[in-house]
């Protein structure tokens, strides 16, 4: 196989594997582009994404652009004449010069079987959603958002995966996928599909009212919440103020008639619309996650309590 010249945009470490999977095939990385540092714990001080933090432990040079309407950092990625430029949860809108500026395209890896789940958060979404099966599609990127043709796919079950497992085991299905499409690409052993034009959702990005359980809605949409969520950002719900993340929760199938949010027991088992919730790992603010019988060692939520 002749080792391509590679750009590599992602933030998260989403595409740690990907990366890593790339050089170890002996394809040469001449730049990481991620998103500019954030400000990250209590004392919100700046810090590098994950991929620039493996940028700077491979000696690769990396960028930070915050867009690229910028005329000077579109010469600099042309200027670099890779061959393909590979793309995993960067969070940037590239242009078509941008696009285009690779000899063999821009290569997308997407955590989902599109067209279904185009957008930011597609995990958390197909647990949500309550999807059976999900996976990563390899793509050729156009001007649209997830749009463009697929040059492989493959599915997986969810099955009982919270959100942190299935962004594991897809990060990891993506490196080999991107590897043997490399190699297909190069070898002209290729064909793109374009993508059906039913079927097509949207994966929009997460926001803090995606995170709150409403007690409106029935036991097992929350438990799916709560899958889908975990171990971050985390579903939560408040009492006294305080947000209290739930982290993993079992599904009651109870008869009792209660008001959605009270508190049935004391093992906080809680009303839902339909069903009940008991959540049985618990991050309380500034605490670390525990059982929730612990948790409610130091805070008693009484039966009768209503949630918020």
């Amino acid at each position: 196989m002749t080792p391509l010249k590679f750009v590599f945009m992602g933030t998260p470490g989403f595409g740690l594997p990907a990366f890593n999977a790339l050089i170890h095939a002996g394809h040469a990385p001449l730049c990481v582009y991620s998103q500019p540092p954030r400000p990250a714990g209590r004392q919100r001080t700046l810090r590098n994404s994950p991929m620039i933090e493996a940028a700077n432990s491979q000696n690769v040079q990396s960028r930070t652009p915050t867009n690229f309407k910028d005329g000077h950092e579109i010469q600099s990625i042309v200027a670099l004449a890779p061959d393909v430029t590979v793309v995993a949860a960067y969070g940037l809108i590239l242009p078509k010069i941008v696009l285009e500026a690779p000899r063999l395209g821009c290569i997308n890896i997407h955590a989902s079987l599109l067209p279904r789940w185009r957008g930011a958060a597609p995990i958390q979404r197909a647990i949500m959603a309550g999807d059976k099966i999900t996976g990563i599609t390899i793509m050729r990127m156009d001007e649209g958002l997830d749009t463009g043709p697929i040059l492989a796919q493959r599915e997986i079950d969810i099955g009982s995966d919270d959100g942190g497992k299935l962004h594991d085991r897809l990060s990891r299905l993506g490196a080999e996928m991107i590897v043997e499409t490399l190699a297909n690409m190069e070898a002209d052993a290729l064909s793109q599909i374009p993508q059906s034009k039913s079927g097509a959702t949207y994966a929009s990005r997460l926001t803090s009212e995606d995170e709150r359980l409403s007690w409106s809605r029935s036991a097992g949409e929350l438990g799916a919440q709560v899958r889908a969520l975990s171990p971050h950002p985390g579903a939560y719900f408040l009492f006294k103020g305080e947000r209290w993340k739930v982290l993993t929760a079992v599904i009651e199938q109870t008869k009792m008639k209660t008001k959605p949010g009270r508190v049935i027991d004391d093992r906080l088992t809680i009303g839902c619309a339909v069903g009940a919730l008991r959540p049985s790992k618990i991050q309380r603010p500034g605490r670390k996650p525990m059982p929730t019988a612990d948790a409610l060692h130091g805070a008693s939520i009484p039966p009768g309590t209503q949630l918020s």
